[in-house]
């Protein structure tokens, strides 16, 4: 059987390669993809805590679930603002955004 410590492992490097992907990327759905990763690391947690915390229930997979779901409606979102903002300017880098101003 694999150990909670592993999971928890996978998890923070998930997690942190997110972090640095959304900060050191200027391009718009490369940070999406560094929030997805994010939010993937946080449904690992839930899975793994409930397995191990309490085996015998389901919570953290209905988080996990529901946390996926909303997720997977974020992106939906994301990705039809990124669609309009490159109809507009025809570009997705975070630099060129200050041309929707004027």
């Amino acid at each position: 059987m694999v150990q909670m410590e592993l999971y928890l492992v996978v998890s923070t490097f998930m997690m942190f390669v997110g972090i640095y992907g959304f900060f050191t990327r200027r391009n718009l759905l490369a940070m999406l993809i560094s929030v997805e990763l994010i939010l993937n690391s946080v449904d690992i947690n839930f899975a793994v805590f409930n397995r191990f915390l309490f085996p015998g229930q389901l919570e953290g997979f209905f988080f996990a679930l529901f946390a996926i779901g909303v997720s997977a409606a974020e992106t939906a979102v994301a990705i039809a603002i990124i669609i309009n903002i490159y109809r507009n300017i025809r570009n997705i880098q975070v630099k060129n955004l200050n041309e929707m101003k004027h």
